[in-house]
């Protein structure tokens, strides 16, 4: 049962000074294998068809896996999930580089890709589930909102920082090195912090496997209310992954390629320091009107990314879509751990971050062909079609939230009634 002092204690306390360091480090791994398949098939089969056809294999799997795996720590615990994928996907990383050496068929690389999509430790999704149990159970009720909103923020940030470390990574190390040390690095990674992460004591923070008995039906999490949000979440991932390959095609079309990820960078730096921005926003200033606000901020500034111009433009630009994106997607999550149906927060979270990694293949292969087919122009416009989505679904959310939240905090507190036992703590909706 949580007592009045530890209630009134900060979230570090009930984490450790450790868990974050840990926790960001833990997500390098995903970050890095998508881009780091594509660079290494590229350089040693010298085909980038190939390489993006590898790279569209481990989206596919961790967009397969992902919500399976979030179902078994909601079913299991974390630590009986992230502990074999982990090492798994450790395992499989390492030999990868021996599948692409062998000069054998397409159809094997494209296997052992995929095996490493499914075996992506998901610890984004889990780490907002771990953090969300702690500030229920363990932070002072009335501290509970505030804390909530800086720990979404965070995790966002966390997120995207991640996306853009990631990549960079990847660069410094085929550059340094050669083309197989991104992965070996990733490889390493994840045998040592996913592991670390996974068997941290946060993870106790989740629900036994004796509670399963009180966890939502598998149809709460295709309920409209839930949609919605990964509707949204998967106009963020259209986003990104159109905006970084139109942005890698203008700058290709200005004679320096390489500066597209740069470019990209500054806009996920932004982002990221925005979405920390987040949390000093008023509680009155309610989740389903910020979204409604940041969403129209990027609509705003993708329209004016279609138009070009200049790299001073562009870049300008960048910065003002930073502005919008970073702050929806951590209200996004926001909604969404509000709205986690009963015992599912793993499962929740873990299909937000499929939505967003399946969007973002799909919009980096679409757009690369459009741009290399039709025009950079045209291109240029598939972020502005991708905020357009994230802004109809926060407009359809402000309309119908106050009527799936009140059914949704109603029949919680009915249930809460019901199964109230020493040690838990209702979740604060």
């Amino acid at each position: 049962m949580t007592t009045p002092v530890a209630a009134h204690r900060p979230l570090i306390h009930h984490t450790g000074f450790w868990y974050f360091p840990v926790a960001f480090v833990a997500r390098l791994p995903f970050a890095m294998m998508t881009v780091g398949v594509l660079a290494l098939v590229v350089a040693m089969r010298g085909s980038v068809a190939l390489g993006g056809l590898t790279s569209a294999a481990v989206g596919l799997g961790v967009v397969v896996a992902g919500p399976v795996l979030g179902d078994l720590a909601d079913r299991f615990g974390q630590r009986r999930v992230l502990v074999p994928v982990g090492v798994a996907n450790g395992i499989l990383l390492a030999i990868f580089p021996l599948v692409v050496a062998n000069a054998g068929a397409d159809a094997l690389l494209l296997s052992a890709a995929a095996a490493i999509g499914l075996t992506g430790p998901q610890t984004a999704a889990m780490s907002r589930s771990r953090v969300m149990a702690l500030i229920g159970d363990r932070v002072d009720p009335a501290r509970r909102e505030r804390t909530f909103s800086r720990a979404m923020a965070y995790e966002s940030a966390a997120d995207e920082t991640a996306f853009v470390i990631g990549p960079f990574v990847v660069g410094v190390l085929a550059a340094l090195i050669a083309p197989w040390a991104p992965i070996a690095g990733a490889a390493v990674l994840s045998f040592v912090f996913v592991t670390a992460f996974a068997l941290h004591p946060t993870g106790r923070a989740v629900p036994e496997r004796s509670a399963r008995a009180a966890m939502a039906p598998f149809r709460e999490l295709v309920h409209p209310r839930m949609l919605v949000l990964v509707a949204a979440v998967f106009g963020v991932g259209l986003f990104f992954g159109s905006t970084l390959t139109s942005l890698t095609a203008f700058m290709e079309a200005q004679g320096a390629p390489e500066a597209g990820a740069l470019l990209y960078g500054v806009m996920g730096v932004g982002s990221a320091v925005l979405a920390l921005a987040v949390a000093a926003l008023p509680v009155r200033f309610s989740l389903r009107w910020r979204l409604v606000a940041f969403s129209i901020v990027l609509t705003a500034s993708a329209g004016a990314y279609t138009v070009g111009g200049s790299v001073a433009t562009v870049t300008t630009v960048l910065c003002l879509m930073g502005i919008g994106v970073g702050p929806s997607l951590v209200t996004l999550f926001s909604l969404a751990g509000n709205r986690a149906p009963r015992g599912r927060t793993a499962s929740t979270m873990t299909i937000l971050a499929s939505a967003l990694t399946l969007a973002q293949a799909l919009s980096s292969a679409v757009t690369g062909a459009v741009a290399e087919s039709v025009s950079v122009q045209t291109a240029m416009l598939f972020p502005a079609v991708a905020a357009l989505l994230v802004l109809a679904m926060a407009a359809l959310n402000a309309s119908a939230a106050p009527r799936w939240d009140a059914v949704t905090t109603a029949a919680d507190t009915g249930v809460a009634a019901a199964h109230a036992a020493p040690g838990s703590t209702p979740s604060s909706r």
